[in-house]
C-alpha cells in the first residue's frame, strides 16, 4: 500500500513537472516562462490575445539602439521585451514596471518590499542610490538570488535623504531602511550570455 501510493505521489509530482504551458495557464504570467516561450519560437501561440506591437529604441542609457516588442501594450498586463537582434529572434530581456499578474518564479513582483526581498535572498540586499538610471538597483550580496538572472529596482515610498541621491550603494542602518518603505519598482529578466567557441 506505502508502495502504490509512494507511486502515485511521484507521477503526480513529475507530471506537474512537465506541466505544458497553452493559452489557457496562468503560469505563462513568469516571466521565466515567458522566456522560455520566445527560445520555443511559440509567442503568438502562448500569447494570442497579447496585441504585440513592435519598435526600435535606444537603450542601456541610450548607447544601444534595439528592437523591442510591447505585449498588452493597453492594459495593465504591459510587459517589454527588448530583442538581441532586429529580426527579433533572440531575447536580451525582459522589463517589468507596472502593477500586473506578471512576476519572476522567483516569487518578486511590482510591489515586492525590501523585507520580502531579503527573505527571498536568503540574506541581506544592498542597493544603489536614486535620481539616475538605474536608479535603486539591487546587489543581491552573494544571496540565494546572486546567480539569478533577475535584476530588481527599488524605489522608496517616502522622500529619502538628500545624500541618498547617488549612483553608489548606499551605506544605511536598518532604520533608515524602514523609514524608506522600499517596494520594488522594477524588474529585468536577463538573458544569460552565451560564451565559448562555437
Amino acid at each position: 500500500m506505502r508502495l502504490l501510493l509512494l507511486v502515485c505521489t511521484l507521477f503526480v509530482l513529475t507530471s506537474c513537472g512537465n506541466k505544458k504551458i497553452t493559452a489557457s495557464s496562468p503560469e505563462k504570467f513568469d516571466m521565466e516562462v515567458l522566456a522560455d516561450v520566445i527560445a520555443q519560437q511559440d509567442l503568438e501561440n502562448i500569447y494570442p490575445e497579447a496585441q504585440i506591437a513592435n519598435g526600435s529604441e535606444f537603450f542601456e542609457e541610450g548607447t544601444v539602439e534595439r528592437s523591442y516588442s510591447i505585449l498588452y501594450p493597453h492594459s495593465t498586463d504591459k510587459i517589454l521585451v527588448i530583442w538581441k537582434d532586429p529580426e527579433r529572434t533572440e531575447l536580451h530581456q525582459i522589463y517589468l514596471d507596472g502593477k500586473s499578474r506578471w512576476r519572476s518564479k522567483t516569487g518578486i513582483h511590482i510591489g515586492t518590499t525590501y523585507d520580502e526581498l531579503v527573505e527571498l535572498n536568503g540574506a541581506p540586499v544592498k542597493f544603489y542610490g536614486f535620481g539616475w538610471d538605474y536608479s535603486g538597483a539591487v546587489d543581491w550580496n552573494k544571496g540565494g538570488l546572486e546567480n539569478s538572472n533577475i535584476r530588481v529596482f527599488l524605489e522608496p515610498t517616502v522622500a529619502p535623504p538628500r545624500d541618498f541621491y547617488t549612483d553608489k550603494v548606499i551605506e544605511t542602518t536598518e532604520d533608515e531602511i524602514d523609514n524608506l518603505k522600499l517596494r520594488v519598482r522594477a524588474i529585468i529578466l536577463q538573458q544569460p550570455e552565451v560564451t565559448g567557441n562555437n
